[in-house]
Order: C-alpha cells, then sequence, then structure tokens
C-alpha cells in the first residue's frame, strides 16, 4: 500500500481533490528560529507596555490584553508586593534603653539597616531631630528608627556631642553624625537630614540633589580659601622679618 505521507505525484493529486489531508508543512531551523525570535519580541513588547503597571491598572486592561500575560505580570506584582511587605516592618520610632541596645542594634537581624538617634531633652535641635525620625521612619518603613535618652543609653556621654546619630548595617557600625554642624546645622529642614543620612546607604531617597544647594560647596572652598590667603599672609610677614 501506498504511503500517503510520501511525495509522490499521486498523492499530490489525491489531495487536491481532497481524498488525502493536506500534508503538515515541514519546520525547518529558520521557521524555528524565527518563531523564537518572535516569542521574544512579543515578550519584550509585553514587558514595555505592562512592566511598570500595579494591579489595578492590569486589571483595566483585561478586554485589551492576552489573559496568559496578563496573568503572568498580576502574580509577578503580587509576589512583589508581598516581598515589600516583608521589608516595610518598621515605620515608626522606637524609644530604648541601654537594656535594648544589643537586642535592637547589634542584633537587628540580616539586611538591616538602624539608625539611632541619642537625645536629651530640653535640647531644641534634639526635638527637631526627633521631629524628623518619625517622618522618616514612615517614609522609609524598611529601616529601624530608634531613638535614645544619651545617658540612659551610653553612660556618662556628653551633652556637648548631642544630638548624636549612629548608622548600623546588620549590627555593624557604619557612620556616625555628632552635634549639629554634622546633622545640617542648628535647625536643619526634614530634606536636609533626609540627603544627609541618605549618604550612608541606608535607604534610598527621592531627592536628586543636596537641598542645601551648592552654597554648601561654597562655603567649603571658601574657607579653604581663606586659609590659603591666611597662609599666604603669613608667608610674607615672615619674610618681611627677614
Amino acid at each position: 500500500m501506498q504511503n500517503p505521507d510520501e511525495d509522490t505525484e499521486w498523492n499530490d493529486i489525491l489531495r487536491k481533490k481532497g481524498i488525502l489531508p493536506q500534508k503538515e508543512p515541514e519546520v525547518t531551523e529558520e521557521m524555528l528560529t524565527e518563531m523564537i525570535e518572535q516569542s521574544i519580541q512579543e515578550k519584550q513588547s509585553a514587558e514595555g507596555r505592562l512592566g511598570q503597571l500595579n494591579l489595578e491598572e492590569l486589571a483595566e486592561l483585561e478586554d485589551d490584553e492576552d489573559e496568559a500575560i496578563l496573568l503572568e505580570f498580576r502574580k509577578r506584582r503580587i509576589e512583589e508586593m508581598k516581598a515589600q511587605a516583608k521589608l516595610n516592618k518598621f515605620g515608626e520610632v522606637l524609644e530604648i534603653s541601654g537594656q535594648d541596645y544589643v537586642d535592637q542594634v547589634n542584633n537587628a537581624g540580616s539586611n538591616i539597616w538602624v539608625f539611632l538617634h541619642l537625645y536629651k531633652q530640653g535640647i531644641p535641635l534634639c526635638t527637631l531631630i526627633n521631629q524628623h525620625f518619625t517622618r522618616l521612619a514612615i517614609k522609609f518603613p524598611q529601616v529601624k528608627f530608634l531613638k535614645s535618652i544619651s545617658t540612659t543609653c551610653i553612660p556618662n556621654f556628653p551633652d556637648r556631642n548631642l544630638p548624636a546619630v549612629f548608622v548600623y548595617f546588620e549590627g555593624q557600625l557604619k557612620r556616625q553624625f555628632i552635634a549639629a554642624a554634622e546633622l545640617g546645622g542648628d535647625r536643619p529642614k526634614l530634606e536636609e537630614l533626609e540627603w544627609i543620612l541618605s549618604r550612608t546607604g541606608g535607604f534610598n531617597t527621592d531627592l536628586e540633589a543636596d537641598p542645601r544647594g551648592p552654597k554648601v560647596q561654597d562655603v567649603l572652598m571658601g574657607s579653604l580659601r581663606g586659609f590659603s590667603k591666611d597662609s599666604d599672609d603669613d608667608n610674607d610677614s615672615d619674610d618681611n622679618d627677614w
């Protein structure tokens, strides 16, 4: 019996008359390559259209997009939300004492940044930093913000060093800010403190530049120029003495 799948003239006649079913086209390597490239292009196109949408926005596209693609992006977004919820576990400033220090700071946990503010009542700048910490804790709930009366946390801590902010990552001290000069002056704005603390790497700020502006750099450069001029004047004076 003749094989109906063979490419013979007789089988071609039978296929044209509908007696034999049409032969499935042979899938070539070139066709496979084209199919793969098309699949990649569709994936990239979907990523561009849907990659940044939230769940509500994805739901609005149910009638316009492929259901399987929407399901994939919806599942991805839910997993991202769950992961972020695990990180956003703080959101407020916790008051600690010396007894809490090891547990709350040194044993804070893996991948946890801690910002500890040492303060005292009656010091206006300490009060302001505490207010700013409250706002920052809400904005960056993945970061642990703590405060403690200085001598309660560290006995005999000098008042001249207040306010003081200590920055830890995974229990290790990474940076410290001592007194007003390192914390933006006598009345730093919230954005200024946010910028200063973000430079430690503890959180990513949405501020694009130092809110204090170029004047900070100008002051530093002016001080250097003044120091240089004073040194030159001293040298000139010495020369005249000779």
